[in-house]
């Protein structure tokens, strides 16, 4: 039996979500709206949705994240919204991954690449 987690790494996931700059906007979503809220007592929002699609017949789904925050204002409210999209493999218990858990490692090291090139 494995010991290696089948559940999915958020920390990891959210690195990999949009090459980590969707960790970034959901950081400065959180910093706006509490900003916003403390500033003027109003409520504020940061919603975080995920949709999954599969990849043709693969075990890849393409993940679309939706960021949409809500910034209390002096005189309203000020909103955004984004989605963007990352391609990710689905592992053992649906654990996701931007690469696939059974990827092999490649060698790199020098006597293996100078074998190969006398050939």
């Amino acid at each position: 039996m494995s010991d290696q987690p089948t559940s999915t790494d958020i920390n990891a996931l959210l690195d990999d979500l949009d090459a980590g700059v969707f960790r970034e906007k959901l950081a400065r979503a959180l910093s706006d709206a509490a900003a916003g809220v403390v500033a003027t007592g109003k409520a504020g929002d940061v919603t975080v949705k995920f949709s999954l699609k599969q990849i043709a017949d693969s075990s890849q789904v393409d993940c679309a994240h939706r960021l949409s925050y809500t910034v209390p204002t002096a005189k309203g409210k000020r909103s955004e919204e984004n989605t963007t999209k990352t391609p990710l493999y689905v592992g053992r218990g649906g654990k996701l991954t931007l690469f696939p858990e059974n990827q092999h490692k490649f060698e790199f090291d020098a006597q293996a690449q100078d074998s190969t090139q006398r050939a």
